[in-house]
């Protein structure tokens, strides 16, 4: 088949199934090698984590374009466009690129399919083979690779980085990587190459060993948070200490601080230089969607983030709360989420603010049944998004804030609401 347009790809793929029946790298690989191994033409940086991976990538991202590099960026989820998973120098690309590449890949399938008649992608390895195509083509200097769940198993980990990235470990996706935190600590150092330097975040204590022998076996150097480079909280923001350099960072989220502290180390390890000043203009001037992310419409403030387990939950709430205070008004939640996902856990964060729950038209959206007892009982529920979004909107008075969280697919759909209002 020939996609002719960027919805007739976006059906195909989502349609595709979502697992194969055995969690590897073949697959892949297989239709990569038919497009020429791209993945090898590029220089990539990787990056995983329980949180903060995407805030990470847009970051070096910003920081690799300041010093004059073509840039290819690959993230999930998107916010408002498919296109937005595959970037190009900041910018989404095209659709006649993205079909291009699509087509080509649909065209690789089909040959593997005449070796192997039920060869077939899943639809993470479909937008995989896209973006390392994409990158190739554009003789990108460098490509910054997020992974999408987990890292050994996951489907980017199919090239030999220049530098990778753990930002964080904590309880998410267990279903899949887990169940404990060890499990998962072992599938996101399988991000960790030989000899290719790796740059940590938050690691718990109680899995710091688990990391530090897949280094060790891998003899890759190493720069942790907190003990090779610092964020260090002032009155007027955050002064990060990274390879030597001190930068300074406006009052954000003290996550994104540590996330662009990341991103610095990361560009440390590069043949490449950057001023203090031009690093922090990169740094201040990235948006990243869907996190922390402030909007101003139809007279309402809005505090727009994706989390949704309980290690983002725990660092957003105090930031959403110290807003509404500034403010002088209350915080009211708009919440969704997966059912897949820790809703009590999650929930019990939220507690006590005033919550209004809600569903998405999507398979995996947590309907009113799906919520625990204890959740019923005490939050206000309306299954349609519409509604629900504007009775919290007219509730809201001129000091209040509205925090919309739980999930990146119900944050995508309340900007796209409030785009449309």
């Amino acid at each position: 088949m020939k996609f002719r347009t960027v919805n007739e790809l976006t059906a195909y793929l989502y349609h595709l199934p979502r697992l194969h029946e055995k969690s590897d790298l073949t697959y892949v690989k297989r239709v990569l090698k038919a497009l020429g191994d791209p993945q090898d033409k590029v220089k990539c940086c990787h990056i995983t984590g329980t949180n903060g991976k995407g805030s990470t990538a847009y970051y070096l991202n910003n920081l690799l374009q300041k010093a004059g590099q073509q840039t290819g960026l690959f993230v999930s989820p998107f916010i408002i466009r498919f296109n937005e998973r595959i970037q190009l120098n900041g910018q989404a690309i095209a659709d006649e690129d993205l079909l291009e590449v699509a087509n080509e890949v649909e065209a690789a399938v089909g040959h593997l399919r005449e070796e192997e008649a039920d060869f077939a992608l899943v639809t993470f390895e479909y937008e995989v083979a896209m973006a390392f195509l994409f990158f190739a083509k554009q003789k990108c200097d460098y490509a910054v690779i997020e992974v999408g769940i987990g890292a050994e198993h996951d489907k980017t980990n199919v090239m030999t980085p220049v530098v990778s990235l753990i930002t964080t470990i904590g309880l998410d996706h267990e279903q899949i990587i887990g169940p404990t935190l060890a499990d998962i600590a072992k599938e996101k150092s399988g991000i960790i190459k030989p000899a290719v330097p790796v740059i940590l975040g938050d690691i718990p204590a109680s899995v710091k060993g688990i990391v530090e022998e897949k280094i060790t076996k891998s003899a890759s150097p190493s720069y942790w948070l907190g003990r090779d480079f610092q964020v260090k909280e002032e009155k007027a923001g955050y002064e990060l200490a990274v390879a030597g350099q001190n930068y300074q960072l406006p009052a954000w989220p003290r996550p994104e601080a540590k996330d662009a502290a990341m991103a610095l180390a990361a560009f440390a390890f590069l043949p490449l230089t950057l001023s203090e000043k031009a690093a922090e203009a990169a740094l201040t001037q990235t948006t990243v969607p869907g996190r922390y992310q402030r909007l101003e419409k139809a007279g309402c403030s809005f505090l727009l983030d994706g989390a949704h387990n309980v290690q983002a939950g725990s660092e957003l709430l105090p930031y959403a709360r110290r807003l509404a205070k500034d403010k002088g008004g209350r915080l009211l939640v708009l919440a969704g989420m997966m059912k897949d996902k820790d809703l009590s856990d999650f929930l019990t964060l939220l507690k006590n603010e005033k919550v209004t729950l809600t569903s998405l038209a999507y398979p995996r959206a947590a309907k009113k049944a799906d919520f625990p007892a204890w959740v019923q009982e005490k939050f206000a529920y309306e299954g349609d998004l519409g509604q629900a979004l504007n009775q919290v909107m007219a509730e809201a008075g001129d000091r209040d804030l509205i925090l919309v969280t739980g999930s990146f697919y119900l944050v995508s759909a309340v900007l796209q609401f409030l785009q449309s209002a």
